[in-house]
């Protein structure tokens, strides 16, 4: 094993739920909150050491349609267009059963569970491994312990549906709190180093 750092990010709700009630695609909750400058700031900090972003399918097609654009539009916050240029030219893998190629360049499209993906990706290259927003991803490699550092943004908002996270039958794992940031609208950013 290299010396790889497995990083993961997602956005919560008091409740504990990464989306609303409506599915899968609804961030409604969030989006008051995700371009205060402590989401921004703690964006910028995931990224800083990552070389590499593990994606689900469905976050890799919403993530290029969007990021790709942010990254040549000078009128976006500076913030933004660091992390979108680190997205477009970082490598990415995509874990996918139904996409057949690479739908973005420096992209591969990997059919493997996720534990076997970023067991095989520890073991070589350099830079921190970054689950970037995905919980299909970020679940099992939970459950395989195998995520070293947690990135969460806490929108003060209770959705009162959608799905969570943390769900019953994880191991039991001890985490250090290793940055935290309150920000005005009552958001917090929280970053948890897994103690091993």
């Amino acid at each position: 094993m290299t010396s790889r750092t497995v990083t993961a990010n997602l956005n919560l709700s008091l409740d504990g739920h990464y989306n609303g009630p409506g599915g899968p695609g609804d961030f409604s909750a969030f989006m008051p909150y995700v371009t205060s400058d402590v989401a921004r700031d703690h964006m910028t900090r995931l990224h800083e050491q990552a070389t590499t972003a593990v994606l689900g399918r469905l976050n890799a097609e919403g993530f290029m349609g969007y990021w790709s654009q942010v990254a040549v539009d000078p009128g976006a916050d500076a913030r933004d267009r660091g992390y979108a240029q680190w997205l477009v030219g970082s490598e990415k893998v995509v874990l996918s059963t139904t996409l057949s190629e690479a739908p973005w360049e420096r992209t591969r499209v990997v059919n493997a569970p996720a534990a076997d993906v970023v067991t095989e990706l520890k073991a070589a290259g350099e830079g921190d491994i970054l689950v970037n927003s995905s919980a299909s991803v970020i679940k099992p490699l939970l459950a395989a312990d195998l995520i070293d550092r947690l990135y969460l943004m806490i929108f003060p908002e209770i959705t009162g549906g959608g799905q969570r996270l943390f769900e019953d039958g994880l191991p039991s794992t001890s985490w250090t709190l290793a940055h935290q940031e309150v920000g005005k609208l009552g958001e917090i950013a929280l970053v948890y180093d897994r103690r091993r």
